[in-house]
């Protein structure tokens, strides 16, 4: 069964640091994609970051120059880390891994997490 389970969000001031974690488990995290989302109130969700297996890494560009994503394949975790927070970074935070390949049933996957809520006061 695989499971993607946040943590660290929470409420800061504007300009503040939050480092967001994202620990999977039932997948070979070494050879997947991770990814971060958010999702504001009435907004649709959109793409944070992305980093590769081999390390590549993408993001959106609201974020650019002040997130940094990041992972560390002997904890199976993946990192956002989040600097000079501004209010419209508040969301919900989605951690993803979008093309998990099952052998038996030769199919791709995508899977998310439950969120985790990143508050930035002004």
């Amino acid at each position: 069964q695989v499971q993607l389970v946040e943590s660290g969000g929470g409420l800061v001031q504007a300009g503040g640091s939050l480092r967001l974690s994202c620990v999977a488990s039932g997948i070979i995290f070494s050879v997947n994609a991770m990814a971060w989302h958010r999702q504001a109130p009435g907004k649709q969700r959109e793409l944070v970051a992305i980093i590769a297996s081999d390390g590549t890494r993408s993001y959106g560009d609201a974020v650019k120059g002040r997130f940094t994503i990041s992972r560390d394949n002997a904890k199976n975790t993946v990192y956002l880390q989040m600097s000079s927070l501004k209010p419209e970074d508040t969301a919900v935070y989605y951690c993803n891994a979008p093309l998990v390949y099952h052998t038996a049933q030769k199919s791709f996957s995508n899977y998310w997490g439950q969120g985790t809520q990143v508050t930035v006061s002004s």
